[in-house]
């Protein structure tokens, strides 16, 4: 029998006050490249690592756009498709509030641009895959659920 490896990418819907951060993808990039998406990128085990996948999602925003995210992380949905490159992957979308620093295109090889953008100006663009405005739906649904009467998230 075959065993299947995935690889797991981590995607951070990340917000801060009424706007979501998204990207440009760089036109390098080899997966889906200028597309407009979501902070995220492979989860790489090397042993092990308690928090793995809310770790590697820290690292891949301090890299590819230069801010700190918030302690909690909830996880939103998981997604699975078939990469040309890497085979069977899956996505793990955690929702992610804003904490420090300014975005900015720290990684020019992988993000193009930064934006932030309203729920609205997401779901009207038509350069948005559908998937991504899918996920940013659920997680705008799930945030507002939190923030009912609460400050935790």
């Amino acid at each position: 029998m075959e065993t299947i490896r995935n690889v797991i990418n981590v995607v951070g819907a990340i917000y801060r006050d009424n706007k979501w951060l998204m990207i440009k993808r760089s036109e390098k990039e080899e997966y889906a490249p200028g597309t407009i998406a979501m902070v995220g990128g492979k989860v790489e085990n090397e042993g092990e690592e308690y928090n793995i996948l809310e770790n590697t999602l820290r690292r891949e925003v301090m890299e590819e756009v230069g801010i700190e995210l918030g302690e909690d992380m909830i996880y939103v949905e998981s997604i699975g498709f078939i990469s040309k490159k890497w085979g069977p992957v899956v996505d793990v979308v955690f929702l992610c509030k804003h904490e420090k620093g300014e975005p900015y295109p720290a990684s020019p090889n992988e993000v193009a641009e930064v934006y932030w953008m309203t729920i609205e100006e997401i779901l009207e663009n038509e350069d948005i895959p559908h998937w991504v405005k899918d996920c940013i739906k659920k997680s705008y649904k799930l945030k507002n659920s939190l923030l009912k009467g609460s400050d935790l998230f």
